[in-house]
């Protein structure tokens, strides 16, 4: 008799939700396996994003070694061994979505996901990210492949070459689109651009929100909306308008939570007659006044430097010297002089040795002199204004606690990229060869937060509606459980194999009540890897 085990643990769960939402079926539809390979590029990808969710700090694409003690044929298929995820098989399969085009495949794979599961689409947030790659990655002209390089960096690595990732996911966080720019793309032009890409692709309904950050708001792009999509954008605070709005001395109404105070005023900024809604954020307050001081010490310092060098300036006339001392106070409106006057000094038009004459021409120049301190009156206005930003959209009839609301979920996109930036997931840490391949692991990695983000909606909606709970961190009842703490109760599920007539036999042992509870509740394809 042989005895044998492997991991089952919860990739059961992701492999079942894979097959449940019959991702394979479209890749295999449109890269289909080709010659005498013996791996579908479904099951790649499959593997792949088993690996990713492994949550074991290996990287990506070096995940023949993270098989080896999985049960391997359990979650892959009869016949798939460790051995056949070799690194040629995982570069072919890049190689053939990178040609498939990988934002139409994750387009017509978000389609069918959406046949599958009816989750909410009525607000689309819209964001992009940095991704820092190791090597040079020289760029071939030419070739329509990103361009890995230089940009403004998100990972606050300014010393690694990059590449921009733009997605859009619905209010739950589940990525519809995924589409990879240059490092040194634009995010106010790839912003619009996604969003126009996906709505050529998927018919958007016109009670759909697009909601984004600062970088959407431009006049030209709003232009580019016109009247047949809503949206919501916070307002960036280098127009004039805006500046002019968040100082101005105005009262704001308090909200339902109190927490939050709004004044409405209408726009026709960009010729787009829009509603902005000034906001007032406690929270914000708070955290901006903790950090207050210290920018006012580091503005103290540069207000110095700056002042000395005007100080030392000559002029022809007082006027001249007047006009110079308001333009720096202008410029400087948190500061103010005391004993501030302007000397007149009388100097030699040439300079000759020996003792002037009485008679010898003399130039009258004009020079500043005065201290300089903190307008405190000026500073305290300020500080009470810190909490403020602005929103916008072009639904003149939301409400502003409404679209606070629907804009406050921008953090579902944000959190897909902190997923994806986890140190324990890795595939952030990019180096392939190509940057076509790249562009195509960029796509699974999405397609990795699909699966994560559709699994743990799930089994959330169904705990809901089945009025069930399962422990939490703190082992309190909960509705809402992060599908990585769910995976924390399936660590001990392996797979053993026992051999005594020569048949194997293969049981799973360490399922507990809780793992049953989320097998039973997710169905499906998911029991059938936990039989």
């Amino acid at each position: 008799m042989s005895v044998s085990s492997a991991i089952v643990a919860h990739h059961g769960i992701v492999a079942g939700i894979y097959d449940e939402l019959e991702i394979g079926r479209i890749i295999d539809e449109i890269i289909p396996k080709q010659g005498q390979h013996k791996l579908a590029h479904s099951e790649v990808i499959k593997a792949m994003i088993i690996t990713s969710l492994g949550f074991n700090e290996r990287r990506l694409y070096i995940f023949p070694k993270f098989f080896s003690n999985l049960a391997t044929e359990r979650l892959l298929g009869p016949g798939i061994s460790p051995e056949d995820l070799n690194d040629d098989v995982l570069g072919r399969t890049l190689d053939r979505i990178y040609e498939a085009n990988l934002t139409d495949l994750f387009l017509k794979i978000t389609l069918q996901v959406m046949q599958k599961v009816q989750f909410d689409t009525n607000l689309l947030h819209a964001d992009t990210t940095s991704v820092s790659v190791h090597g040079n990655y020289e760029h071939i002209d030419g070739t329509p492949a990103i361009q890995i390089t230089y940009g403004h960096t998100k990972d606050n690595r300014p010393d690694l070459k990059q590449f921009v990732l733009s997605t859009i996911t619905n209010q739950h966080g589940i990525p519809l689109f995924v589409k990879t720019y240059s490092g040194n793309a634009s995010d106010k032009k790839n912003l619009i651009e996604s969003i126009q890409q996906l709505r050529a692709a998927v018919q958007i309904p016109k009670n759909v929100y697009f909601i984004a950050d600062s970088a959407l708001y431009t006049a030209e792009n709003i232009k580019k909306f016109n009247n047949d999509v809503q949206w919501i954008t916070h307002v960036p605070s280098t127009i004039n308008e805006v500046k002019t709005l968040l100082h101005a001395d105005i009262t704001l109404n308090t909200g339902k939570d109190t927490r939050y105070s709004f004044y409405e005023i209408m726009s026709d900024y960009g010729e787009i007659r829009q509603k902005w809604v000034l906001v007032h954020s406690k929270d914000m307050q708070e955290r901006k006044e903790k950090t207050f001081e210290n920018s006012l010490e580091r503005m103290d310092v540069q207000t110095t430097k700056s002042f000395k060098k005007l100080s030392s300036l000559e002029f022809a006339c007082e006027k001249d010297a007047q006009a110079a001392a308001d333009h720096w106070v202008k410029n400087h409106p948190w500061y103010q002089y005391n004993q501030f006057a302007i000397v007149p000094v009388s100097r030699k038009v040439e300079v000759k040795r020996g003792r002037p004459s009485k008679t010898e021409e003399r130039l009258i120049i004009y020079s500043i002199q005065a201290e300089i301190t903190r307008n405190y009156k000026v500073i305290l206005a300020e500080k009470e204004k810190l909490g403020r930003f602005i929103l916008a959209s072009n639904d003149l009839s939301l409400d502003p606690e409404t679209m606070l609301d629907y804009y406050k979920n921008q953090s579902a996109v944000e959190k897909g990229f902190r997923f994806l930036k986890d140190k324990s997931f890795r595939i952030s840490e990019v180096y392939l060869k190509k940057p076509e391949r790249i562009e195509a692991l960029s796509m699974v990695m999405v397609l990795t937060l699909l699966i994560y983000s559709v699994a743990e909606w799930m089994i959330r909606t169904r705990l809901k509606e089945r009025d069930e709970f399962v422990p939490n961190q703190v082992n309190k009842p909960t509705q809402n459980p992060t599908l990585k703490w769910i995976f924390m109760d399936f660590m001990g599920v392996i797979e053993v194999k026992l051999n005594v007539t020569g048949e194997p036999e293969r049981q799973l042992t360490n399922l507990n009540a809780n793992a049953r509870k989320i097998i039973a509740i997710l169905g499906g394809k998911c029991e059938n890897y936990y039989a």
